[in-house]
Parts: structure tokens; C-alpha cells; sequence
């Protein structure tokens, strides 16, 4: 799939490394067909020490070399990084920006026969587990989006979306999910506390808790509400700690939650 193409990417910190790390693993590419580029020079030798891939003296070296290049900046970084590489984009590259709330126009100053795609990630990449979006521009083939979705894949799931401005709500829903969840994570172990059981205890219970329910709606294929009717007995535990949930008013608060993060992802742009 990928025939050869040398893939670069442009920063290694904790999402760069992450993908970096699944792309070795999975075997997609040969580790000589890995180019990274990093300010940090420490962080970017742990990278190649790590996974042997190479390294570049600077971000024009790498993108003179690569035909595929990541981009893992922040976004207050994302447009000094494209003045200082324009000059050496070519025709036939393909450039990935993960920087939230960075439009596809804001590569506009790089070669206008190099096709740009946008992926939103989130954090449990890190572990392999990530859920990532992608959006290409029209000019982008299906062959090289093709080879953008194998990337991520190597770190979790991947979904395509058709109009960039999905990705803000991507971003709201995946990109800040995890918080979300760790939140609901630590609730639920403060619960176990509070009713005596000890920290690590409970907070394993919840942790795996969320992996299971997870798992099994992945793996079943049936809808979050069929596995919810399938754990709540009429009249029993489950059915009254529903019913306080509702009285709380959980469902609207997480699409409040999910709602305002997309809306600021907009005001970033």
C-alpha cells in the first residue's frame, strides 16, 4: 500500500511519538522509510533510539526527503511551520495536519499540487486505542487517503468525514471524549470509596468497568441501549441508578459538554 513512500513527521511529542510507535509495530513501513524531525533534540533522540527510525537536521530536510509528512504541531506553531517549509514542498507530497482547529486553507501557501488532509486524534493513541477522523482535500486521491487512513488505523480507529466542518464537532466528541471519561472514571471510583471500598480497589473496578462496557459494544455490534437494557432487571439496581442519572439530567449534560467544545473549537479557526 504505502509502495516505498518515505513518511516524515514534523514534531514527536506525545501524539507524533504515538503514531510513530504504532506505524513501527504494525509493519506498514520499514523503520528506514521513518523521517523525524523535533525542536526538542533529547525527545528526538529518545524517537530514534527507541524505534530506530531516522532522524532530520531540521524540518526543510525532512520534507525535502519524505513524500508523505506529518504534521504533529501545535497550532500557535502550524503557520511559522508552513512559511518555513513552502519553499520546498513539491507536487505529488501529501501533508497531515493534526492541529485542532487549524483549517485546511491555513496550508494554502505550500505547493498546489501537494494534497492536504486534516485527521482529528485523541490521546489514547498513546496506548494504541485511539479514535481519529480524517478529511481530505478534493485533490487528495483516493490511493494516498488510503494510505492516511492505514497511518492512523496503526494507533486505533479511523472514521472519514466528508465536510471539514465535521471536524469541530470530531473534536468536541472524540478529541475531548477522554476527559469526559476520565471524569466519569473518577466519579464512579469516589462513589466506590465513599461506600468503603479502598481507592485502588475501586478506582481499578471503575477504570475496567468503562474498558468492558466499551469492549462489548465494539465487539457485539449491538446499540449502546440494547447492552443497557441488557444489564437493567426490571425494578432492580441498575434501574435506580438510571433513573437518578436521569434526574440529573446526564445525557444532556454530555451533549452540552460535547457541544461547547466544538463551539470553541469554530472560535479557534
Amino acid at each position: 500500500m504505502m509502495d516505498g513512500k518515505i513518511v516524515g513527521f514534523i514534531g514527536v511529542g506525545n501524539m507524533g511519538g504515538a503514531i510513530v510507535r504504532g506505524l513501527v509495530n504494525s509493519g506498514l513501513v520499514n523503520k528506514d522509510e521513518i523521517i523525524v524531525s523535533d525542536a526538542d533534540k533529547d525527545r528526538l533522540r529518545e524517537i530514534t533510539d527507541t524505534y530506530g527510525v531516522k532522524s532530520a537536521e531540521s524540518n526543510i530536510e525532512l520534507v525535502e526527503k519524505a513524500d508523505i509528512i506529518v504534521l504533529c504541531v501545535k497550532p500557535y506553531n502550524f503557520i511559522d511551520l508552513v512559511m518555513d517549509i513552502e519553499a520546498v514542498s513539491r507536487a505529488g507530497q501529501i501533508f497531515i495536519s493534526i492541529a485542532a482547529g487549524v483549517a485546511v486553507d491555513a496550508l494554502s501557501r505550500l505547493h498546489l499540487d501537494a494534497g492536504i488532509i486534516r485527521v482529528m486524534p485523541n490521546t489514547p493513541a498513546s496506548v494504541l486505542a485511539g479514535a481519529a477522523a480524517i478529511y481530505a482535500a478534493p485533490n487528495v486521491s483516493r490511493e494516498d487517503m488510503a494510505r492516511a487512513v492505514a497511518i492512523f488505523e496503526c494507533t486505533g480507529k479511523v472514521v472519514v468525514v466528508q465536510n471539514e466542518t465535521q471536524l469541530d464537532a470530531v473534536t468536541g466528541l472524540s478529541g475531548s471524549g477522554p476527559a469526559y471519561i476520565f471524569l466519569a472514571i473518577e466519579a464512579l471510583a469516589d462513589a466506590g470509596v465513599q461506600l468503603g471500598i479502598p481507592r485502588k480497589e475501586a478506582s481499578l473496578l471503575a477504570a475496567q468497568t468503562v474498558y468492558g462496557a466499551a469492549k462489548m459494544l465494539l465487539e457485539t455490534g449491538k446499540s449502546p441501549g440494547e447492552l443497557k437494557d441488557m444489564v437493567t432487571t426490571p425494578g432492580g439496581t441498575t434501574a435506580a441508578g438510571l433513573r437518578m442519572l436521569e434526574k440529573g439530567k446526564f445525557r444532556s449534560v454530555i451533549m452540552d459538554a460535547v457541544e461547547a467544545a466544538a463551539n470553541r473549537s469554530r472560535e479557534l479557526r
